[in-house]
């Protein structure tokens, strides 16, 4: 004789909710770290496969600090308060490198609206400040690996800069913050011209004028007055101003540096946020 057939498995009252009434999705809240560490992902792989960029883009510090540090450093016309002149602009340096990888990082997202890849992105439940967010921390991943390169070409040069490991968590977080300011202005910007040949534009027109509109390669007390105003409001100075107080030791202000740099970070995602849609129309 055959066996009975086996009794049916009963179905619990959760499993046929699950089945009539679809989970919830999650809170758009709870996708921004998901979002952002698929960015950094990204980004990662990215410098992992092609490391061409990060050579190349080692050049152009390594030539500020052999050519224009150690000369300014033997002429001393610049006053720095007893530090040799080629410690001082380190992390002026830094600052401007990791600034140089996120202003154009609205060229990246106009060829991903170009390529369709912005729209299907647009169409998932993730909110476009997720979006955002996590392109602009991906920016300050791409900084880091940038920052490292310089800091070591720094040390091979003799710079005193601090190895304290809570220091370099802190410069870590100054040069990230930075970041995503930068690449939120870019994509903002992206978001108002909508050609990449605009932003390119854009973007050479606004690089020079903030690196020298800040105290990265000379303190406050040698510009003229209207030059001091407009470095008092350039985030670039705040962040140069905590590198040095974390790398050098130097007098800071790293509790009002840390606020300006976080508040521009966030209202340049939520100007960039607001633009998003502007930009895949």
């Amino acid at each position: 004789m055959s066996e009975a057939p086996a009794a049916p498995q009963a179905v619990s009252a959760d499993r046929i909710g699950l089945l009539l009434k679809p989970p919830q999705p999650r809170a758009g809240w709870r996708l921004v770290p998901a979002r952002v560490g698929a960015m950094c992902t990204v980004e990662l792989q990215k410098l992992r496969h092609d490391r061409t960029e990060l050579y190349t883009r080692a050049v152009q510090p390594a030539l500020w600090l052999l050519i224009f540090g150690q000369t300014f450093t033997r002429i001393k016309a610049i006053p720095t308060d007893g530090i040799p002149y080629i410690d001082y602009l380190a992390p002026g340096i830094i600052a401007q490198s990791a600034m140089f990888i996120a202003i154009f990082y609205g060229i990246q997202i106009i060829w991903e609206r170009d390529a369709g890849i912005l729209n299907k992105l647009l169409v998932t439940p993730t909110p476009r400040s997720a979006l955002i967010t996590g392109k602009a921390f991906a920016a300050g991943v791409k900084s880091l690996v940038q920052t490292v390169v310089v800091i070591l070409i720094a040390a091979v040069l003799g710079v005193a800069l601090t190895w304290n490991p809570l220091k370099l968590l802190g410069v870590a977080a100054v040069v990230v913050l930075g970041s995503a300011f930068f690449s939120c202005l870019s994509m903002t910007i992206a978001g108002i011209v909508l050609s990449r040949d605009r932003l390119m534009g854009f973007g050479q027109a606004i690089t020079m004028p903030l690196f020298f509109g800040s105290n990265a390669l000379y303190p406050l007390s040698v510009m003229p007055g209207w030059l001091q105003a407009v470095s008092k409001v350039n985030p670039l100075s705040y962040q140069v101003d905590a590198l040095r107080g974390l790398l050098l030791g130097t007098p800071d202000h790293l509790a009002l540096d840390f606020a300006v740099l976080f508040v521009a970070a966030a209202l340049g995602i939520a100007a960039a946020s607001s633009l998003l849609g502007r930009l895949a129309r």
